[in-house]
């Protein structure tokens, strides 16, 4: 474009978003100026959301929120604090009735770009299926704050930028001459500068629809401001936008700690809470640091430390001085945090980094006005948070529910459906079974171990991603039950396996989704009849089996309960005729086959409904086939050795027969492994198994005994100080060395009785020097 182009004769302010700073002299500038038009850096398809955004019932931190609508995950927010230029200029416009307009591209067009590897877009942070994605502060912006003597990029900005007074002229021309500085560097210049193109259009398009440039002020970011003002805009690069994709926008609340982790892109926000201070202070930053300080001391104090005012007052002075040694006009967050290192923490960082720090950047969440209405996942999660008495805020909390009360079983299914959901709030935290609160670490939050708990610890923090998730979810239904019967019926319809069919059933319990209950069990059903993976057949069998015995726990089972004993029973047989095929794979194949193992031999011995007899039959045949893997023939040894179906002189038999083949020592070493891993402690007590195991170390040859050396270490390597003292002590035995190992053992017992005896001595004379003394 040329310089005769309409927006040329605009007011252009270039802006830092969340710059108390640039807020000031906005306001300033906005007031001198008084125009009749204000045109924000902002999507475009959002200007609806302008009243509520700065309605009186809405308190910043705010956040504009675009989301796809066409089934596909996807958003973008666009924060906003009290202090961001944006949030003044539309504060400004409807104080003073002038109109005012978001020109930016539309959310549509933002999320329709492929982003992967890019940094995000200057004035939104990009999001990836409702999760946040912190900016990472860019490299020339590390080599500015290098070369101007800083040792970080917010250092500089707050020493340049924020705490000198400027006036509007100056603090314009400066920060665009930092935007000409920059504006080149970065990922996707070209999309950029479309950016550049779309809004000078709309600035053109306000002036052609009669409003006169002079009435006209754009807010954009600096780098924007800086193409525009050097009249570098190419309509061309216009066809960089991608096609819009079908969107949706909404105001959601917004908090200081997700505002803290946007560093680096320009955002100027790595304490919210101090920087809420200085313009609260109108950009007194001395003030902002002395309340900091004040509130430093009372945190310190309220933890047991000794802090006093006059300590307060130190600091104070040592930040001024610190900020007038480095050549600031007002001491900034270093100074602040060196000085109370300094003073109040007597030089230990620890408590500043570990409790103290979190309160610069404060724990304020905004609250949107009640225009903006609420959807139904939305009503819904606050109805049952507030009903429940569940953490509101941004910033962790834990506790416990007690599964016993049906009051907390709701709050449990409840906390269950957003994590399936995928609704960032709570996150599991293990089972309490210690009378003083100790905790347990389950391996996972749902499945058997979910209907057997009697506790439930959680930790909960809302953040701006659980409203942003609640909005995405709409689209698979109006419900959280819904939600979740939804989520559980896309995992149902693409399972290959039994025991992902059975998760889904496991799941649609834990969460109360019953509409899923009965299509669970059917699939379970099918996909058993045709299932030759042993491991899934015997997680589906345990999961049933759990149902069976637990389901109760949940109010759940309405559909279908009548059919899951005979589906127990029935996936059970389908299990036991595939156990021999299953264990006649190599090394790693038979790793998961050991685990269905053992988790058939303890439904056998613990589920009436299954098949008992049939499972032992089997055990049986695997415990004497030399056709299977040793190792398996090992772990059904001695799990039924375990469930005394074999006794000491059978179980003696067989583990000197295996062992006896002193040619191939590899598979003996294998069956031990095997063997081993069941129980050691109960295997090495017995003096039977542990004379064959004797015999068979003792005879291999040399040369083979290296072969064996790698398998013989893993299956003895599982044996615990408890475990090799038992083997010892048999090994001792079976070669009638025990009487020698006692009389070596009183030997050293009775030096030390009398080494002790003579400390003993030395010691009370001592006691009666210091006795004379006093």
């Amino acid at each position: 474009m040329s310089n005769g182009r309409p927006y040329a004769s605009v007011h252009l302010f270039p802006v830092r978003h969340h710059s108390p700073r640039t807020s000031f002299v906005l306001a300033a500038m906005l007031e001198r100026v008084r125009p009749s038009l204000v045109l924000v850096e902002g999507p475009e398809d959002a200007s609806h959301l302008i009243e509520a955004i700065v309605d009186r019932e809405s308190v910043p931190p705010l956040a504009i929120l675009g989301y796809r609508t066409d089934g596909r995950p996807g958003s973008s927010l666009w924060p906003f604090a009290s202090y961001s230029p944006e949030y003044v200029a539309l504060r400004w416009a409807r104080r003073h009735g002038a109109d005012a307009r978001l020109i930016d591209v539309t959310s549509g067009q933002v999320l329709a770009r492929e982003r992967v590897d890019e940094a995000p877009v200057e004035g939104s942070e990009a999001e990836d299926q409702g999760g946040e994605q912190v900016a990472i502060e860019p490299p020339w912006d590390h080599a500015i704050a290098r070369v101007s003597g800083y040792r970080s990029f917010e250092e500089f900005w707050e020493a340049s930028f924020e705490a000198p007074d400027y006036d509007e002229t100056s603090f314009r021309a400066a920060l665009i001459a930092y935007a000409e500085l920059v504006r080149g560097h970065g990922n996707d210049a070209g999309y950029h500068r479309a950016r550049d193109a779309h809004m000078a259009g709309r600035i053109d398009e306000a002036i052609v629809a009669g409003t006169p440039p002079e009435r006209i002020v754009a807010v954009v970011g600096a780098a924007h401001a800086a193409a525009l003002a050097a009249h570098d805009v190419d309509e061309a690069l216009l066809g960089a936008l991608a096609p819009t994709v079908a969107t949706a926008t909404t105001l959601i609340p917004y908090s200081f700690p997700r505002l803290a982790e946007q560093l680096g892109y320009g955002a100027g926000n790595r304490a919210p809470r101090f920087y809420q201070r200085a313009w609260d202070a109108r950009l007194s930053f001395r003030r902002a640091a002395l309340e900091v300080l004040v509130d430093f001391c009372e945190h310190l104090r309220l933890r047991g430390f000794v802090a006093s005012l006059a300590d307060t007052i130190e600091a104070y002075r040592l930040a001024c001085m610190l900020a007038d040694i480095r050549g600031k006009c007002d001491p900034g967050l270093d100074e602040v945090r060196e000085a109370t290192v300094a003073t109040l923490c007597r030089g230990d960082a620890a408590h500043v980094d570990s409790f103290l720090w979190s309160s610069v950047v404060g724990k304020s969440v905004g609250k949107v006005a009640s225009r903006i209405g609420k959807n139904s996942l939305q009503e819904e999660f606050w109805r049952e948070v507030d009903e429940r008495r569940l953490p509101r805020s941004d910033s962790p909390e834990e506790f416990v529910l007690k599964l016993g009360d049906p009051v907390q079983v709701g709050t449990s299914i409840f906390l269950h459906r957003l994590r399936l959901a995928g609704v960032p709030y709570a996150t599991y935290q293990g089972s309490q079974t210690g009378g003083r609160g100790a905790k347990t670490t389950d391996p996972e939050a749902g499945g058997v171990a979910a209907l057997t708990r009697v506790r439930e610890a959680w930790g909960a923090q809302w953040t701006p991603a659980t409203d942003v998730a609640l909005v995405e979810r709409i689209v698979l239904g109006e419900t959280l039950e819904q939600v979740t019967e939804r989520v559980l019926s896309q995992r149902l319809a693409v399972a290959k396996a039994t025991s992902d069919a059975a998760g889904v059933l496991l799941e649609s319990v834990v969460a109360s989704a019953t509409q899923t209950v009965s299509t669970a069990l059917v699939a379970c059903d099918r996909l058993a009849a045709t299932d030759d993976d042993l491991p899934s057949l015997a997680r589906a069998c345990r999961a049933l089996s759990g149902l069976v015995s637990y389901g109760s726990s949940r109010a759940s089972l309405k559909l279908g309960v009548a059919a899951i004993p005979s589906l127990c029973s029935k996936t059970f047989d389908r299990a036991v005729l595939r156990v021999e095929q299953a264990c006649m794979g190599d090394d790693d194949a038979v790793v998961p086959v050991k685990e269905a193992l053992r988790v058939l031999h303890e439904l056998a011995l613990g589920q009436p409904l299954v098949d008992k007899a049939a499972w032992l039959e089997v055990a049986h045949a695997l415990a004497r086939s030399y056709g299977v893997h040793p190792a398996c023939a090992g772990v059904a040894c001695g799990l039924l050795y375990l469930a005394l179906e074999i006794d000491d002189q059978e179980i003696a038999r067989i583990v000197e027969q295996r062992v006896s083949n002193v040619l191939e020592p590899e598979r003996a070493a294998t069956f031990l492994s095997g063997f081993l891993e069941v129980n050691a402690l109960v295997l090495v007590k017995s003096r039977p198994v542990v004379a064959a195991l004797d015999a068979f170390l003792v005879g291999i040859d040399k040369e083979r005994f290296k072969d064996a050396l790698p398998v013989l270490r893993r299956a003895f390597a599982a044996l615990g100080p408890s475990e090799r003292r038992y083997l010892v002590e048999n090994i001792l035995g079976l070669r009638e060395l025990g009487g020698k190992a006692q009389a070596a053992a009183r030997i050293v017992a009775e030096k030390d009785v009398a080494k002790l005896a003579a400390m003993s001595d030395d010691i009370a004379k001592a006691m009666d020097d210091l006795d004379d003394i006093l």
